[in-house]
């Protein structure tokens, strides 16, 4: 008998395999979409729940006596998620937030681009006011929801660019930085980019669950997994506020800066840049559009003049001279020299004065023979074996005032100015040159460039007596984090105590001398050190320079006053910086005619 019974017992580990096989699939693809690929669980999410960060309150800014001089005020982002709007009422939307249909697809692409899972900025710093008006229909617009942000408002409009500005972060500050998602705003300039992570603070994150249309329901799990935000550190300024208003008021309609410096802190008490702009003038949504106004500007109203404009000193720098040559052992205070007034070589005087002249008669007569003399001399000294060791002296003593390099701290836009070195003059005269090739040096002309912040610190290491703390803004953090120690280092400078003592009688009889350039600027009872000078411009008229200190034996005040193509520096400068001066010692101005011209003109 045969047997036709088929054996299928081999057939059941095909179809194990197979169930085996598809199970593998399954899992494998199940672990693409929730592990590989994050645009399922994305949707899925966003459907249901929304991540709204919580940005943390900027750190405030507040002057030198507590007056609040940057704070915050609230606005909103319009956020997108392109892949929740559905059935949307765009005539509706448009005509709320004020756009024009093509201006909306335009930013629905954008948007569409970073992502169309992730949220976006659709529009940003929409105002209280129209935040009132689109809220309320905001349900009528699945995808779009409102996140609140903060931009910086100003109690005085003062000091633009010493606080500097906010603006939406660019692509090399998102490569730079992980902190920052698009849409998110920095410091751009001044005190707001240097302290960027400190006035930023933490983001925090709140998890809400939302329905279909878009609506807010709850806290997600209670709040469990939100994160609070960590606000920024407010910082305290060493500028005087009354004082940069009033420094701002007398350069109105001018062309030039004043700096003013704490001599026993190196702390920048006004920082005054002219013409200047208004800082509100960069905030929210026309932020861009006076940018370009302002960038564009002939005035150039974005230049720092008093951190990058650079000038010859003039006769300011005759101080510098005068110490290094006193300091080398070549002449003394009593040490005089003839002066022929104009008609003397191979530099000429700018006026006729009684001859012979020492230190203290040069310095309150702006001298030029003498310093000039002075500054042969020592090149000519047997000290030196050459004129290049000679110069190198010369060259490392003014440096050492802090010319010819920034002060590397918190001061915004700052440039170098030039002090030319042994190589510069070896490139320009092919080796051979002598102290007669630089003469111009010895009054401040020539090569020599230097900033209002630079000439402002010279005089606070004059009226220090040989030394200066390198000037700055901050004043302090207001929760006690130190300052950086870079701006709390004495910088002694290799001069002896006497030669100081001796330049500061000179600037003093600049004041109070029968022929000093400054004699007409003097103040009632408030003893003031301080040196004119008129600056050669090439460009057209002479700029109008003054550098001083006050009181005399312990300066509260070091001032520098450049205007730009005003003439003797007796004429403009020392008037504005006398007067910035006494308001800032005496807290009035006691002859408020003295004050008119130059607040109308």
């Amino acid at each position: 008998m045969i047997n036709n019974r088929v054996n299928y017992s081999s057939r059941k580990y095909v179809i194990i395999a197979i169930f085996c096989v598809a199970v593998l699939i399954l899992l494998v693809k199940l672990f693409m979409l929730q592990i590989v690929d994050k645009s399922y669980k994305r949707s899925s999410e966003n459907n249901t729940l929304r991540y709204i960060t919580q940005y943390p309150a900027r750190g405030k800014i507040y002057d030198r006596n507590g007056n609040l001089l940057v704070y915050n005020e609230a606005i909103y982002d319009l956020m997108v998620i392109p892949r929740q709007v559905k059935n949307l009422d765009t005539l509706k939307l448009c005509s709320s937030i004020n756009i024009s249909r093509e201006a909306f697809e335009e930013k629905m692409l954008k948007a569409r681009r970073y992502s169309s899972f992730s949220p976006s900025v659709f529009m940003s710093q929409i105002t209280k006011e129209e935040y009132g008006k689109i809220a309320e229909n905001l349900h009528h617009f699945p995808g779009f929801y409102f996140q609140t942000r903060s931009v910086r408002s100003y109690s005085y409009p003062i000091a633009s660019h010493a606080l500097g500005n906010i603006g939406e972060v660019s692509m090399k500050d998102l490569e730079r930085d992980s902190y920052y998602k698009g849409g998110d705003y920095i410091g751009k300039s001044g005190i707001e980019s240097f302290y960027e992570k400190e006035l930023r603070g933490d983001k925090g994150v709140k998890i809400i669950v939302v329905d279909v249309h878009n609506r807010e329901k709850e806290r997600f799990m209670d709040g469990r997994f939100d994160t609070l935000p960590v606000a920024g550190k407010d910082i305290c300024l060493g500028l005087d506020a009354e004082l940069q208003a009033y420094g701002e008021s007398l350069m109105k309609n001018k062309t030039g800066s004043i700096v003013a410096i704490e001599p026993s802190t190196g702390q920048i008490l006004a920082l005054v840049t002219s013409p200047s702009y208004n800082p509100n003038e960069l905030v929210g949504r026309v932020r861009g559009e006076n940018y370009s106004k302002l960038l564009n500007d002939s005035l150039k109203p974005l230049v720092n003049r008093a951190t990058s404009g650079i000038y010859p000193p003039g006769s300011t720098f005759k101080m510098i001279n005068g110490l290094i040559v006193l300091q080398s052992g070549v002449v003394t205070k009593k040490s005089t020299y003839p002066c022929d007034g104009p008609e003397t070589q191979p530099i000429r005087c700018t006026h006729h004065h009684d001859s012979p002249v020492s230190l203290y008669d040069a310095i309150e007569n702006s001298c030029n023979p003498y310093f000039w003399e002075t500054f042969k001399e020592m090149f000519a000294s047997p000290r030196f074996k050459s004129t290049k060791e000679a110069y190198n002296y010369w060259y490392d003593l003014v440096t050492s005032f802090g010319l010819g390099s920034t002060f590397k701290t918190d001061i915004p836009a700052e440039v170098s100015g030039n002090i030319p070195s042994v190589s510069f003059y070896d490139r320009m005269y092919r080796g051979v040159w002598n102290s007669l090739t630089i003469r111009s040096l010895s009054i401040g002309q020539g090569e020599i460039l230097v900033t209002p912040l630079q000439l402002a610190n010279m005089a606070a290491a004059i009226g220090n007596e040989g030394y200066y703390y390198p000037p700055h803004l901050i004043r302090s953090f207001c929760d006690g984090t130190p300052i950086d120690s870079v701006m709390t280092t004495k910088k002694v400078i290799d001069i002896k105590n006497r030669h100081f003592k001796d330049v500061k009688i000179g600037m003093c009889r600049v004041f109070e001398g029968e022929s000093g350039t400054a004699r007409f600027s003097k103040i009632d009872s408030i003893q003031v050190a301080g040196k004119t000078g008129t600056a050669e411009n090439p460009h057209g008229d002479d700029h109008s320079i003054f550098m001083g200190f006050a009181p005399v034996d312990n300066p509260k005040i070091a001032v520098a006053v450049v205007v730009e193509n005003a003439g003797f520096g007796s004429q403009w400068a020392a008037p504005i910086a006398s007067l910035m001066i006494e308001k800032y010692l005496r807290g009035y101005i006691k002859n408020p005619d003295k004050e008119k011209r130059f607040i109308e003109n």
